[in-house]
């Protein structure tokens, strides 16, 4: 579920105008040219009343670096992935569980692996807020002498398993017999330590409160409980090897979530952070039992839940407790192939992508992957938020990824989410990770987020917007309420036909024509230009697979 890390690279912007050869008299990336009216798209823009605030922690993503955190004016930065989950702050160590040969691991300087006061030294200097996981799983990292590493699944002393970490550590086992079969019966005591999460919990937040202060005074606001805790009987099975059920989970939360608030009443505390669409209904042991084809009345759902659903249980189960998390949290990553591939993929790949994005917000839209079901994420979290728990509280989605970073289809697909996630009233998200520097989804987020080199960003109030079938072109409109311009966000996902659009906007505050400043993304580069407004009308052409944000000074409201 993690995605490979990025090589980070530089490319310089070309015009785009002369990369496509699409240069109008009026300047890069346009046609300059009016379409037909009987060739437009038609989008109706409501610039008089916002429908809601937009809250800037959607545009978070993970482990971002202080260069891309300020080049992307990212506001919020998560360190998480299966090593958090056996952190030990107190000697710096982390156990890679499956990703790794479940090796425990002293950590290193690298982005990637820091998970304490390091990690919220370089959120802060890129100019963002830092988002920290608590383990809750009961175990911590352990090193041999001299902070060597340690092996979980020994082959020295399990036997030959089936694959093993030859290049740098050939003791390592992956924990799988050569028949296929788990490695069963290791102690978790060769690569990892007991541990009391309330005890540890509370005095690893103290020492973060000690550097940073409370987070009501400028110190860390947000801690994570854990990393997709229904999977830790695959991810950390060398301690849990048994799958997390539904009560451990709920009562587990509630432990860390109190010591967390005991050390800083102020801070918020997120929480499940689980991992897709299975971790949503079933509890990490009614997954593996069904896996393994246990009967029904063995099940968490027949003897824990009373019949409900996983999600739903631990809100109700909290709400009972106090309501002790603060932000409602999971993972979403699509199932239909387009994630983990960094390029676009082949043709169909690419056309799941487009309409992919709806998994997030449409009712009537059903995955077309083995989740075969309407998902609509954000609307099903508010509303099992609302009937179980507490209505209003924030929901997030902490973990997500679309692929296709080194693609045009890939930056499309981000902007919409980011557009949707505007739209729909979502509280905070962090995308997994940070794209790599000059990919064309990095273009994107600083197309969207930093068009101008001076944090100039899609406005903060969601306007209403009506436009065409979204999986041809997606329309997103905002307001700024730092200089009341209208913002509108623009996506051509098409793979075959430029977007000739027609924008009517009512509700403007000054009338009359005036210039318009078009940023643009076009395979990869990004231009600006400018356009006329008429009378509250636009035209203008996005070329094939393009982005482009305009930016309307509408002063006086």
């Amino acid at each position: 579920m993690k995605a490979p890390r990025e090589v980070v690279r530089r490319l310089f912007g070309i015009m785009a105008c002369f990369a496509t050869m699409a240069c109008g008299p009026s300047g890069e990336g346009g046609t300059g040219v009016p379409p037909p009216a009987a060739d437009l798209l038609r989008i109706d823009v409501d610039a008089s009343t916002p429908t809601h605030a937009i809250s800037p922690a959607i545009y978070g993503v993970s482990f971002g670096t202080e260069e891309t955190l300020r080049d992307l004016n990212i506001p919020l930065s998560r360190s998480g992935g299966n090593s958090a989950s056996l952190y030990n702050w107190r000697i710096d160590a982390r156990n890679a569980g499956s990703d790794f040969f479940f090796e425990s691991l002293p950590v290193t300087a690298d982005i990637f692996d820091q998970f304490h006061n390091g990690f919220v030294d370089i959120a802060r200097r890129g100019g963002a807020a830092a988002m920290i996981t608590i383990p809750a799983i009961g175990w911590a990292a352990k090193l041999g002498p001299g902070r060597t590493k340690l092996a979980a699944f020994s082959i020295a002393k399990y036997g030959p398993q089936q694959d093993a970490d030859t290049a740098y550590f050939p003791d390592a086992g992956n924990g799988v017999k050569p028949d296929g079969s788990f490695l069963r019966g290791n102690d978790p005591n060769d690569a990892a330590l007991s541990v009391d999460i309330s005890a540890e919990t509370g005095a690893r937040v103290q020492d973060i409160v000690q550097r940073w202060g409370r987070a009501d005074s400028g110190g860390v606001v947000y801690y994570v409980v854990d990393n997709e805790p229904s999977l830790w009987h695959l991810t950390h099975r060398a301690v849990h090897p048994v799958g997390a059920h539904a009560a451990e989970v709920a009562q587990k939360v509630v432990a860390v979530a109190n010591a967390i608030h005991g050390a800083d009443p102020s801070a918020r505390v997120v929480a499940p952070e689980e991992w897709g669409w299975l971790g949503y209904f079933d509890s990490g042991f009614d997954q593996q039992a069904k896996s393994e084809n246990q009967p029904a009345d063995e099940l968490d759902r027949t003897k824990q839940t009373g019949g409900v659903d996983y999600l739903p249980y631990l809100l109700a189960q909290w709400r009972a407790a106090g309501h002790p998390v603060d932000v409602v949290s999971v993972h979403f990553y699509p199932q239909g192939g387009e994630y983990p591939r960094t390029d676009g993929g082949p043709r169909d790949v690419q056309l799941r992508r487009n309409e992919s994005t709806r998994l997030l917000w449409d009712t009537g839209y059903k995955a077309r992957s083995w989740i075969d079901t309407e998902v609509a994420l954000i609307p099903r979290l508010r509303g099992w938020v609302d009937t179980y728990y507490a209505a209003g509280t924030p929901i997030a989605i902490t973990e997500y990824n679309w692929g296709g970073d080194d693609s045009m289809n890939g930056a499309t697909a981000q902007a919409d989410i980011w557009g949707i996630f505007g739209r729909e009233g979502l509280d905070l998200a962090n995308r997994w990770t940070a794209p790599g520097k000059g990919s064309p989804v990095y273009e994107a987020m600083r197309l969207i987020r930093n068009y101008d080199g001076q944090d100039g960003a899609f406005g903060d109030l969601s306007l209403a917007v009506d436009g065409p079938d979204p999986d041809r072109l997606a329309a997103f409109a905002a307001r700024r309420s730092t200089d009341k311009a209208v913002t509108l966000l623009l996506v051509n996902k098409s793979l075959d036909d430029p977007a000739p659009v027609d924008v009517r906007l009512s509700g403007l505050v000054s009338a009359g024509a005036r210039n318009v400043t078009v940023y643009r993304l076009v395979q990869g580069q990004r231009s600006q230009n400018s356009i006329t407004l008429s009378n509250g009308t636009l035209r203008d052409e996005l070329p094939v697979q393009s982005i482009a944000l305009y930016v309307i000074v509408d002063s006086g409201n």
